[in-house]
């Protein structure tokens, strides 16, 4: 009998404690939105260990006079940080702060932003920020636009600043109204340096583009992506192309994020972030929710957010669903052994806790 019953109870024990310890590992999720709040155009990054979201508030352009910022350790625990820029530093702004792009050198942190909406005649276009530590106070490095004419038929806005790892130089993608620019930018930072050839922009627009460029580097190979569609509509979505030169050109492949009516629409204006792994990726985006396909209750929405807190806006008010009723969002970005980018699935869950330490 006893011989029969240890085996069991052994078992038994076995089963019991690797249940609980597989309770006690239980993953936890990021969930989407990532954090509250109305927000878009979000550029993630990592600075010193940790991940960063530096978004758009999604607000009327006339109210859209500030940066907050966001740092987690592991991509599921945000910390905000208000006002990280806004007209106090900005003497020119007016309206429409939009799209930051963030980058380190030299021990200084810089933040590129567009600002104004700019139109032909008028003061605005795309302006460059300076810190000593990634959550600000960033100052106006220069007191003026750093490009504020409308060049080859693009609006100065939603720049991307890219550091070639091949040629060590640095680029600035941009544009809106359907072109898109390349520039140089000097080791400062804040000024444009020619191309070998004398010019100062190059247009690089590939087929449907709209405006939201993104460059990412992988395996040798120069991955171009950008925003379709309008993006106040369904019709908003990610493409990219794939190039052996940082100058293209851009030969659209495929449309690898869009609107799915079970979980959001509008899924766009994105940037993509590298995780610990040595082939890790995810994309970093705003959409526009669906709170009827949400229920309230919903336990993909981590630390009591819910349908309801998703459309509140960056000033913590419930506002109304519009054009302007945007989250940012987290998922998955994984390749085909080919170098493909595959189709985004977009979730509720968002991803699992990824400490970079």
């Amino acid at each position: 009998m006893k011989k029969t019953l240890y085996p069991f109870l052994a078992a038994f024990c076995l089963l019991a404690s690797t249940t609980q310890c597989k309770v006690q590992k239980a993953v936890q999720m990021s969930g989407n939105p990532v954090f509250e709040g109305r927000y878009a155009d979000p550029e993630a990054v990592v600075f010193d260990g940790q991940y960063w979201i530096y978004p758009t508030c999604s607000e009327p352009f006339k109210d859209q006079l500030h940066f907050d910022a966001f740092s987690s350790p592991d991509l599921v625990n945000w910390t905000k940080h208000t006002n990280i820029l806004s007209d106090k530093q900005i003497s020119w702004l007016r309206l429409a702060l939009w799209a930051p792009s963030a980058v380190k050198k030299d021990g200084k942190y810089y933040l590129f932003f567009g600002a104004n909406d700019v139109h032909e005649g008028e003061v605005g276009g795309i302006g460059v920020a300076v810190a000593d530590n990634p959550a600000g106070p960033f100052e106006d490095a220069l007191g003026h636009p750093l490009i504020g004419d409308i060049v080859n038929g693009a609006q100065p806005i939603d720049q991307f600043v890219f550091h070639d790892p091949r040629s060590g130089n640095w680029y600035m993608y941009y544009g809106g109204w359907k072109h898109c620019n390349v520039v140089r930018l000097s080791e400062s930072l804040t000024s444009l340096i020619p191309f070998e050839d004398g010019e100062f922009y190059k247009e690089v627009t590939p087929k449907d583009y709209v405006e939201g460029p993104f460059m990412l580097y992988r395996q040798d190979r120069y991955y171009f992506m950008w925003s379709e569609g309008v993006w106040t509509k369904d019709s908003y979505r990610v493409a990219y192309a794939i190039a052996d030169d940082p100058l293209g050109p851009f030969e659209k492949k495929d449309v690898i994020l869009q609107s799915d009516p079970q979980v959001a629409t509008g899924a766009g204006h994105h940037s993509v972030i590298k995780g610990p792994g040595e082939d890790e990726w995810y994309i970093v985006y705003h959409r526009h929710p669906l709170p009827e396909s949400v229920p309230e209750t919903d336990s993909s929405y981590p630390k009591g957010q819910d349908a309801a807190s998703a459309s509140k806006g960056s000033n913590g008010k419930t506002t109304k669903q519009d054009g302007n009723d945007r989250v940012v969002c987290i998922d998955k970005l994984e390749f085909a052994p080919d170098g493909r980018i595959l189709p985004v699935k977009m979730t509720f869950t968002g991803v699992a806790a990824r400490p970079l330490k």
